[in-house]
Formats: structure tokens, sequence, C-alpha cells
């Protein structure tokens, strides 16, 4: 037998090895063996460097330029700037400047500044203040001006924004304002009541008529399932022709002794008081349009109707599973819509045209419901400021057209523009750069650096 060899001399500056002595288990097999309970979680990625949250006025901030408010201002100023081009492209001065805009461009453009100041510097002057006036009771005309023509715009609105709470479209304000006109004129002109008295009799026969009117349209949606929108389209037509039937008709409402389809002059018990003296044209018309705007409020967001109203035009499915009688609900809506926007028709009768009225007397106000209905996302109070600045337009563009010679026309595309922009906020939110609702701002990511181990 050959001797043992000798064990093997680890090699100068090498790391020691540990080395088994016969006999002796090594380390690993002393050790218990891992089992699947025993296994080590995977090891925690680190955590990111921390980034300081937005504030609180960054927050803030950013509801309000995500939020439909900013959207309805932003459609107001849009359009008052498509306003100022049109109102330059058709002013006398600056075409003329224009002919020589290379020789001379400051004439150009001084001649479309002092247009489209002036023109809304006019506007201003005959919405809501006039500077030229002597003492601020005359200056302050306009202002009353305003909320005369505002007056049934808002009651109108707060009738049409009603219905689009509830998934309906009531278009058929025409023939609303109409009913409830020719109701409110009968009962001021042919009957004799105490002052006080004869007022409400008047204003409730007039929403009243109007309620009915419109409740016809709920009742067929409800029982035949006919759209609304047709039907109240129609309705108008009926409504028209049949008060102009009447308006002819001596006996009805023509005046006596009058060929004229006029009806005679309001009796003073009737007509609603004025507010601020017999020099100003506001009425207490406005004071009911102000309750109006209160009461449709409370009806929406603290009542078990207005909750209903809500559910329907949500989901009326939905509502229909929880026991919501939708139906129900179209007629409610309609009956309720049809009295706000006969509000409407009876301060036109009984307060602004009070020598009597034709057939006319609606004014377009039925159809400029539905944008101030829109411009207001459908909410009361947004109706009430809407309602003001469509009374200023209309207050404004009459003075326009008299101090600048603006065409009344150009109001009229104002109005329609802020439809359009309201309709589009994609549009709006990508000229201006805003955000997306719902959005959340983009946080920088944090810079982590890796330090390499030298070798």
């Amino acid at each position: 037998m050959s001797d043992p060899q000798p064990p093997a001399q680890p090699e100068p500056g090498a790391e020691p090895v540990e080395s088994t002595v016969q006999g002796a288990e090594p380390a690993a097999a002393s050790a218990p063996k891992a089992t699947a309970t025993d296994t080590a979680p995977p090891p925690a990625k680190p955590a990111p460097a921390d980034v300081e949250p937005p504030s609180r006025w960054a927050t803030a901030f950013r509801e309000i330029v995500t939020g439909n408010a900013i959207i309805s201002v932003l459609a107001i100023v849009l359009a008052l700037v498509v306003g100022a081009v049109m109102i330059a492209f058709t002013d006398e001065r600056v075409q003329e400047a224009s002919v020589y805009f290379f020789a001379r461009p400051g004439d150009t453009f001084a001649a479309v500044w002092e247009s489209v100041s002036g023109a809304y510097v006019a506007f201003f002057q005959g919405s809501i203040y006039n500077f030229r006036r002597p003492d601020f009771i005359s200056g302050i005309r306009p202002l009353t001006e305003t909320l005369t023509f505002a007056t049934p715009l808002i009651a109108a609105g707060l009738g049409v924004g009603l219905t689009f709470r509830v998934g309906m479209f009531n278009i058929g304000g025409r023939g609303q304002m109409l009913i409830a006109a020719s109701a409110a004129g009968w009962v001021g002109f042919g009957f004799d009541l105490p002052w006080g008295l004869h007022m409400i009799v008047a204003v409730l026969a007039g929403m009243i008529g109007a309620a009915l009117w419109a409740g016809i349209a709920g009742l067929l949606k409800a029982r035949t399932g006919a759209h609304e929108v047709i039907v109240t389209i129609m309705l108008n037509y009926v409504a028209l022709y049949l008060v102009q039937w009447m308006l002819r008709t001596p006996g009805l409402l023509q005046a006596p002794g009058s060929n004229n389809p006029k009806t005679p002059a309001m009796k003073d018990t009737a007509i609603l008081p004025e507010l601020l003296g017999p020099q100003f044209n506001l009425h207490f018309g406005f004071i009911l349009a102000i309750g109006a705007t209160v009461l449709v409020w409370w009806i929406l967001n603290r009542s078990s109707l207005g909750f209903k109203f809500r559910a329907v035009g949500e989901n009326p499915n939905a509502a229909r599973v929880a026991g919501i009688n939708v139906k129900s609900m179209y007629v409610y809506a309609m009956l309720i819509s049809g009295a706000l926007v006969g509000l409407a028709g009876v301060s036109q009768v009984l307060g602004t045209v009070t020598t009597g009225f034709s057939s006319g007397i609606d004014a377009g106000i039925g159809f400029d419901a539905i944008t101030v209905a829109l411009l207001g996302r459908s909410t009361p109070w947004g109706i009430l400021a809407a309602g003001i600045l469509f009374g200023a337009f209309k207050a404004g563009g009459f003075s326009m057209q008299a101090a600048e010679g603006v065409p009344i026309d150009i109001v009229l595309v104002v109005q329609s523009l802020i439809v359009l922009f309201i309709a589009a906020p994609p549009l709006v939110r990508a000229i201006f750069r805003l955000p997306a609702p719902g959005s959340t701002p983009k946080r920088q990511r944090p810079i982590v650096t890796k330090e390499m181990e030298a070798k």
C-alpha cells in the first residue's frame, strides 16, 4: 500500500478554504432543509423618492379649470372675440383704412380698435351703467332694462332646464307662453277683482293654462311613448293658430270695437307692481323669477320628487327597477316645466306689455330659453346667471346698434356662438389647453442614480 498523500497546501495569497474532516458533517448538511412555508419573501423594491403632493391651492385650481363653469365662461369669451372680429370687418372705417394697409398699417389697427372698443363700450352703457348720465339713478337704468329682459328668460329657462334634468326636451316654450298669456290676459282685462287678488288670480290662471298645455306632451309620452320633442313642436303651431283665431274673434280675446288682432289693455288691478318707480320698467315679475329659481333649486336638491327626477334623468330603467314610477315623473316634469314657462308669458302680459298683446307676445323667448338652459348647465343658479347675461345682450344690442351702427344680427351670432362652444367642451379645452375632467396632474419622476462599485 502506498503512503497517504499529504493534504494540499494553499497557495500563497489565496483565500483559505474550509476543509471537511472525515466523519464531520458539512455545515450545509447540518442546517435544516428549507420548506415551501419557509421560503423567504422576495426582496422589497427600493421605495421611490418621496414626491411632494400638490397643495390645496393647486388642487382647487385644477378643480376650477376642469369644471363646467369655466367652460361656460370661456365660451362667452370666445364668442365675444369672434364678435369683435365681425364688428371690425363690418365697420366702414376699417374697410376704408384697410385699402392702404401696407402703406399705413397703423390707421387700420386704430380703426379696428375704435370700432370694437366703441361697440363694446356702447354695449356696457346700454346694459349695465351709462356713464354719460348726470346722476346715478338715470345711469343705472340700463341695468334695470337688462333685468327686465332677463325676467321671462329666467322663468322659461328654468322650465326647459327642469326637463333636461329628467331626460326630456321641452321645445314647446312658444306655445306654452301663448296659452299662458291668453289665460292671464283674459283674466286681466275681463274680470273686476280687488287689487292684489286680481293679480294673483291672473298669474295662477296663466301658469295653470301653460302647465296643462305642456302636460299634454307629458301624458302622451307616458301613455303612448310619443316623443316630447315632436309633440311640443306641433303644439307650438296649434297654440299659435288657436291664439290668432281668438284674437280675431269678438268676444274672446279681441278688443271690443277693434278689427286688429289685439287684446284690450290690462286693468290696473291685475298689473304687476313696479319695483323702482314709474321711471323704470322693472316690475314684480323679476321677484317671481327669483322665487321660481329658489323653488326649482329646492325641488331638485332637497325634495324626494327632485331625487326621482334626477334618477329618471340618469337612467330611467334603473329608476324603474328601484320602484320609481317613471311615467308619472314624465307627466309631473312637464306640468312643472309648463308652469314655469307660463310664468314667462305672464310676466310679459302683466308686466312688460300691459297695453294689450298680439300673437307675437312670446318674442322668441321660448326658443331663447333653450339657449339659457344650456348655458346655465340646467342648474337653477346657472340659469339665473345665463338669463341675466342674455338680458344684457338684448339691452346692450340695441345700444350698440343705435350708438355705433353695429347690426343687431351680430348679437344673435354671438349668442349662437356661445351655444356652439358650450356644446363642444373639448374644443374649448383644446384652445385654452385645459386638462380634461377627471385627469390627474402629471408628476415628475424622481431621478434615481445608481452608484457603480469600483472593481
